[in-house]
């Protein structure tokens, strides 16, 4: 797995939090039929009953056991906690984003009380201790890497808190590792770990054997008439090299993230994905007559990006479709339902959900990338 420096990890932090804010071997294949279905219930408790878990600040945090009721300021943390669990019938709140982004995708079909679970913190993360008090969770996941004045509040009030950080493949890695340990299933969490370590394996050797250069793509985001990308310091830097990609906004530096058209021009992108953080589409940026001469616009390879359990373009726990869709995108072939089998797959593994072909046509965006170049490889 990469490594990630201080100052790397530094940097991903500001970046991963914008596009949040505007977001070990168990089995070798991942299989409906796969061995993990009959889940440990190994959770590492202690004999006094109590359960002790380091989180990410190396803070120690000691649960009376595995937690029955668990609350998250950020996102995308309760979708990648009932991916460990299988279930959303621990989670008692959650930030203001994710409930957007539950109502506005699979979500709140797979699990229809996300839809009205009680918000504990919006996008500034500034927690709700009336309400957390209320809801009275085991535990309480916030960001570690954001000073004490987001944490303490929670503490006084005598709730325990797990610290996350967020901007790396690794980073990732540990909430599944700490929500499993959290709930009480870290065979499941172990599970989880080799699946992304396997499809990071194998999309390595894909691309290795890919002939011709590397797609010049970019995330893009668009509000109003401003727009703004992420850069290779962030998750970005790891995901799109991994599936092949020349992220052209790779050393690009602002402090908002915002881009203007001239430097979009200039970077000339072949490919563009669209945020899901935002509502806009395609047909918005062909309709932008500043980026008419790039080559993504002329050859209609703009694509609004996934939303599955929850926004695919940051690390969740369905990181790998999001990374055969990338892939998929920058290197169209001839259309073999791989990805559609996957997410069945996927989705039966992740949230015990048996997706349907319309809903995969809805988590692809099919209504707003269909007139997209190759995207008819995702048709039924």
């Amino acid at each position: 797995m990469p490594s990630t420096t201080s100052a790397l990890r530094q940097s991903s932090r500001r970046t991963g939090s914008r596009w949040l804010a505007a977001g070990v071997i168990a089995v070798l294949t991942f299989t409906a039929g796969c061995s993990s279905r009959a889940e440990s219930t190994d959770s590492g408790v202690g004999d006094s009953g109590s359960l002790t878990i380091v989180d990410q600040r190396g803070t120690t945090v000691t649960l009376d056991g595995p937690a029955d009721k668990v609350a998250f300021t950020v996102m995308p943390a309760p979708a990648i906690f009932a991916a460990v669990d299988r279930s959303y019938d621990r989670i008692v709140g959650i930030n203001e984003s994710t409930l957007a982004a539950n109502k506005g995708g699979m979500f709140a079909t797979m699990f229809p009380e996300s839809a009205s679970s009680p918000t504990v913190a919006g996008n500034d993360f500034v927690p709700n201790v009336e309400t957390l008090l209320q809801l009275s969770p085991d535990v309480v996941v916030q960001w570690g890497d954001r000073g004490t004045g987001v944490t303490e509040p929670i503490e006084a009030a005598g709730m325990p808190v797990a610290g996350l950080e967020y901007g790396t493949q690794e980073d990732l890695e540990k909430w599944i590792t700490l929500f499993s340990e959290i709930a009480g299933k870290p065979a499941r969490g172990e599970h989880l770990v080799e699946w992304q370590h396997t499809k990071i394996a194998e999309m390595r050797e894909r691309v290795a054997s890919a002939k011709g250069e590397r797609p010049r793509a970019m995330i893009l985001s668009k509000t109003g008439d401003t727009y703004s990308t992420t850069t290779g310091s962030g998750y970005d830097g790891f995901q799109f090299d991994l599936v092949g990609a020349d992220l052209v906004s790779k050393d690009f530096v602002s402090d908002s993230g915002q881009v203007n058209a001239e430097q979009i021009l200039s970077w000339d992108p072949e490919v563009i994905m669209l945020s899901g953080f935002d509502e806009s589409t395609p047909a918005d940026i062909y309709a932008d007559t500043r980026l008419a001469s790039t080559s993504a616009v002329k050859n209609k390879r703009v694509y609004k990006t996934p939303l599955g359990g929850y926004r695919w373009q940051v690390p969740s726990a369905e990181s790998p479709l999001m990374w055969l869709w990338m892939n998929h995108i920058l290197y169209p072939g001839e259309r073999s339902g791989e990805l559609r089998s996957e997410m069945k797959s996927a989705f039966d593994d992740l949230f015990a959900y048996d997706i349907s072909d319309d809903e995969i046509d809805q988590v692809l965006r099919l209504d707003l990338n269909r007139e997209a170049a190759d995207y008819d490889q995702f048709l039924r």
